[in-house]
């Protein structure tokens, strides 16, 4: 399961404000990207937490809280939700009240949570990007076959070529349709 868009939130627990952000992403470059960005935009964070899930193998960090306390309980929410290829970052601002061991794991649960409800849990789906170059009298055939949304660019000259984002059983398709096509990356979803 993927979340199908990124999403923030922020909720206030004992005067602590806790500001929490979803982000889909296909490997730790994109994750060290979305965390170096939020460590410039909150430096003055008491605590910038975080788990993530990108292809099964899992990372998660409690950033000076109490041992357990955060990451753990951010990343429990995302596996209770079977995700994967997400990064969930906590950043709080302390307010002056100590919440003690589990207070923290209930506000970082529940600030995962309250943010996993603003966006939609979708199942992954393997895409291939892959470059079509076809005649003017198969660009019908090819936009039926296609999902019309997934195209992500269309050039016209003596052919048109696409560049598309396509799934298993499209793929199926323009194979049995002798449609040539040329594969340029199948680590999308």
């Amino acid at each position: 399961m993927i979340i199908n868009s990124n999403v923030s939130n922020e909720i206030i627990i004992n005067k602590s404000k806790f500001i929490t952000y979803l982000y889909k992403v296909k490997n730790k470059d994109e994750f060290l990207k979305y965390y170096e960005k939020l460590k410039k935009q909150y430096e003055d964070a008491t605590h910038i937490c975080y788990a993530y899930i990108i292809n099964n193998e899992i990372k998660y960090s409690d950033a000076n809280e109490p041992n357990g306390s955060a990451g753990m309980p951010i990343y429990d929410v995302l596996k209770k939700n079977k995700l994967n290829y997400i990064a969930c970052f906590v950043i709080r601002y302390f307010g002056g009240i100590k919440l003690g061991a589990s207070g923290l794991v209930r506000a970082y649960s529940n600030s995962t949570s309250q943010a996993l409800k603003k966006t939609n849990i979708i199942e992954l789906e393997k895409l291939f990007k892959i470059e079509i170059t076809t005649n003017y009298q198969e660009i019908n055939l090819i936009e039926n076959i296609i999902n019309k949304e997934h195209i992500i660019e269309k050039t016209y000259k003596d052919n048109i070529t696409f560049k598309v984002l396509v799934n298993d059983l499209e793929k199926n398709k323009l194979d049995n349709y002798n449609i040539n096509y040329k594969i340029l990356n199948d680590n999308y979803f």
